[in-house]
């Protein structure tokens, strides 16, 4: 299995690129984040002439996951059990489905926006609930394949960002945002990327402002933290920069683990 990870920033924008992008490398399973539209607008189509079916979750703001597979899509779940709510909204941030044997989750975590904020305190709140529930299935069942795929909005370390002095005072790099995202590590999750797309400079978002891309001038925080049973299996992975430099393209690239 071709297993992949990507924010498209905007599906219906981009979603030729991104099938065309999923055939030319041969993807089976991709976890979509940031798609911006309502479940109704997301263009299924594009997917399902290629032979991909698509799980998706939108709430027709600025978040919205999917999950595209060619392998199979089922026990599809929305969201996850105690999953906090913003201004007492919920938000589709979160999906699960098993794709040939893999439970694939497709995560959008929220931002932050700064430190003090109240969508920070959101954050945090957010990754514990998550964590609750992705350590409880692991201890159930120690032999589960899992993975946990999407944007983080968590650099983990300082060698997952350009410079950690431009970070201070920033999010996505405080204690207590990497501090919750040890808690997945911690629970027995693997960064399965990272044995074959080490840092430093190995780069998943650039923004777009400051010509930081040309600069590489960038963060890594889209991850696909898999269970030990299926870290087991993963034999490469890559970051496609490739797919960043596209006119149009997202701001952030895609991330490929091949499992066996």
């Amino acid at each position: 299995m071709r297993l992949a990870t990507w924010n498209v920033n905007s599906i219906r924008a981009r979603s030729e690129d991104v099938v065309a992008w999923m055939t030319r490398h041969a993807i089976d399973v991709l976890a979509i984040q940031e798609t911006k539209c309502s479940n109704d607008q997301f263009p299924v189509m594009s997917f399902a002439a290629h032979g991909y079916d698509v799980a998706i979750h939108g709430d027709g703001g600025y978040n919205g996951v999917a999950i595209a597979s060619r392998v199979g899509l089922d026990d599809v779940h929305l969201g996850f059990d105690g999953q906090p709510t913003y201004d007492g909204k919920p938000e589709a941030r979160a999906i699960s489905a098993t794709c040939d044997g893999v439970r694939v989750w497709s995560l959008y975590v929220p931002n932050g926006r700064a430190p003090g904020d109240p969508h920070m305190s959101y954050k945090l709140d957010w990754l514990a609930a998550l964590a609750g529930v992705t350590r409880l299935e692991l201890t159930h069942d120690p032999a589960a394949q899992i993975a946990l795929a999407g944007d983080w909005n968590v650099a983990p370390t300082d060698a997952d960002v350009w410079d950690p002095a431009y970070f201070a005072d920033r999010t996505h790099t405080s204690p207590a945002e990497r501090a919750a995202f040890a808690e997945f590590t911690d629970a027995g999750f693997f960064n399965s990327a990272d044995p074959f797309a080490p840092g430093p400079d190995t780069y998943t978002f650039w923004d777009y402002q400051a010509g930081r891309f040309d600069k590489n001038e960038g963060m890594r925080i889209d991850f696909a933290l898999c269970s030990p049973a299926l870290n087991d299996r993963v034999f490469d992975a890559f970051v496609d920069v490739a797919a960043r430099q596209l006119k149009g393209a997202s701001d952030h690239a895609p991330l490929v683990l091949d499992v066996s």
